[in-house]
């Protein structure tokens, strides 16, 4: 019995060391309550008013990654994504010999790879599932890649050339009139171009000791691979050395402007879509010139081999066309802006040129309110609900523990969907981060998708149908700061779908409205979209969208 008490109590001490450290911002309203022991825990749910705003045409261009491909989507339509990007070279060169060969033209692109999937064969090579491809297996597509003739500029003329020029995603048709009208990757094997496909097969490399002669064969995570035509890149790049054109990257990307790439669908095939690593994308020129030398009065010529590198590492945008006509059409006939005043009952998230959700949180009963002195005012945009929690009506203080708000996936209307792995939560009307995530220092930089773990927005799945089920995201301290600060707004919140959970940073609408001018990068990035449950009342109780708050208040 000692032993046990003892037991109990080493315990209960650690529990408490241990729930003390999980919130590193503490900041309890009603502090001075700590030193009483007669607390009693309460979970309350709070009305929110959610309801969609769609953004229009968004600013695309150096994006951390991009899309390319087709994907097609019964809820949200079809989605062709085209890409255009500049190209720079890796080291400058001034000067060709004579007599210059292209053996080789190669443009490759590498692939995401689901690491926790990579399986190793008996042979030693790895079996490999791509990550970030949407839509059926292996679809096929035609794919064309062109010399650019469109010029990226690095700066906005209009502004004075102090703000960076921004492209947008419905300018594809400007980079396909501009295109050079030869198609680079014309090779007789079709799964290069007409009957092309994402092929998820490791990149097989074998090398050759001079010495001993022994073949070694090595693996590596697999890419787009396309032999481009020799003789082109031999007359616009080789044959272009000697007059200067490759001497440094700014005559270089106005002479060369980049490649396009563009996808249309092939007969039979609906295609699919991925997000490949374009950042580390390039083109690799092996050719071979005389090298001539002269010794001792004996001139001498061999051949020697050379390499060029051109990198897409310049400006670069995504272009992207939405398609309603067969799918998508209930996502299509949504106002640009829902209903402010109850909410909308279903949330349409929509990553690229896509939507949004607003947020309010409390019921937007506004009747009364109190300055932050306590004096009871006339309706100041504080709701009761806001308003009972800053002033509870017995005058005991409230400590909250933790709050969410728990996003209910539309499953039904979503089964046939690829859901988005995580959505993002932010101040909607200052357009900055919440304080939950700012302290939320989670971060796995080896990961865009898994940092921010304690604030959340991770997809949840059902255990029984392995579909997602919801999202949920903690705004705690966000909460304590409303309830704690009388002085403090309670601001509009935006829900976004996101491909990167680190970035917070924001790009610009086309066409700013009086409700959004600007949007998250992540969810211009992300081409997915999921529907989610609002807080309309029509909506049922156990799926509707709510505020839910864990607080002590003593006895």
């Amino acid at each position: 019995m000692i032993n046990n008490s003892l037991f109990k109590k080493v315990f209960l001490g650690l529990t408490v060391v241990f729930m003390a450290s999980c919130d590193k911002d503490f900041n309890e309203i009603g502090g001075d309550l700590l030193g009483d022991n007669n607390f009693e825990l309460n979970k309350q749910s709070f009305g929110v008013t959610g309801y969609n705003q769609k953004t229009g045409v968004v600013q695309t261009n150096n994006l951390d990654v991009n899309a390319l491909g087709i994907y097609n989507s019964s809820n949200f339509g079809e989605t062709t994504a085209n890409f255009n990007t500049q190209l720079t070279l890796a080291t400058a060169v001034t000067s060709v010999s004579t007599n210059p060969y292209v053996e080789s033209v190669i443009l490759t692109v590498p692939y995401f790879v689901d690491n926790s999937q990579t399986k190793n064969n008996t042979n030693g090579s790895p079996t490999y599932v791509l990550d970030s491809i949407y839509g059926p297996e292996k679809a096929k597509m035609k794919l064309s890649v062109y010399e650019s003739g469109f010029f990226m500029r690095d700066a906005d003329p209009n502004g004075g050339f102090q703000q960076q020029q921004r492209y947008f995603s419905d300018q594809n048709a400007d980079f396909d009139n501009f295109k050079k009208p030869n198609r680079l990757n014309d090779s007789s094997d079709k799964s290069q171009n007409d009957e092309f496909f994402f092929d998820a097969t490791a990149k097989k490399t074998i090398t050759k000791d001079t010495v001993t002669k022994v073949e070694t064969t090595t693996y590596g995570p697999p890419e787009m691979q396309l032999n481009l035509n020799k003789s082109y890149f031999k007359t616009r790049i080789i044959d272009a050395i000697n007059s200067g054109k490759l001497a440094n990257n700014d005559v270089f990307k106005n002479y060369f402007r980049g490649l396009y790439f563009k996808v249309e669908k092939a007969a039979g095939s609906p295609g699919n879509l991925i997000i490949p690593n374009f950042k580390k994308g390039k083109i690799t020129i092996k050719y071979n010139e005389d090298l001539v030398t002269t010794t001792g009065g004996v001139t001498t010529t061999t051949r020697v081999k050379k390499t060029i590198e051109l990198e897409m590492g310049g400006n670069s945008v995504s272009l992207l066309s939405n398609d309603f006509s067969a799918s998508g059409s209930a996502y299509n006939n949504l106002p640009f802006t829902g209903n402010t005043t109850t909410g909308d009952d279903k949330l349409f998230l929509r990553g690229g040129e896509g939507s949004l959700a607003v947020i309010e949180l409390f019921d937007k009963t506004d009747v009364k309110g109190y300055t932050a002195a306590g004096t009871l005012t006339s309706a100041n945009g504080i709701s009761d609900q806001l308003d009972d929690l800053r002033f509870p009506a017995d005058g005991k203080k409230l400590l909250v523990n933790e709050a969410n708000l728990v996003f209910h996936i539309d499953a039904a209307t979503m089964a046939s969907g690829v859901e988005p792995q995580r959505v993002y939560l932010y101040d909607f009307t200052n357009n900055r981060v919440l304080f939950d995530y700012a302290v939320d220092d989670t971060d796995n930089t080896l990961d865009a998708k898994k940092g921010k773990v304690i604030y959340g927005g991770q997809l949840v799945k059902n255990a029984t149908t392995k579909r997602g089920a919801s999202y949920k995201i903690r705004i705690t301290n966000h909460i304590r700061n409303l309830i704690n600060n009388k002085d403090s707004t309670n601001v509009k919140l935006g829900l976004v779908v996101t491909e990167d959970i680190i970035k917070s940073t924001s790009y610009k609408v086309k066409s700013a409205s009086s409700f959004v001018r600007e949007v998250p990068v992540g969810s211009v990035m992300n081409p997915l979209g999921t529907i989610l449950f609002g807080g309309n009342s029509s909506v049922p109780a156990d799926k509707r969208l709510k505020l839910e708050i864990y607080f002590t208040k003593p006895n």
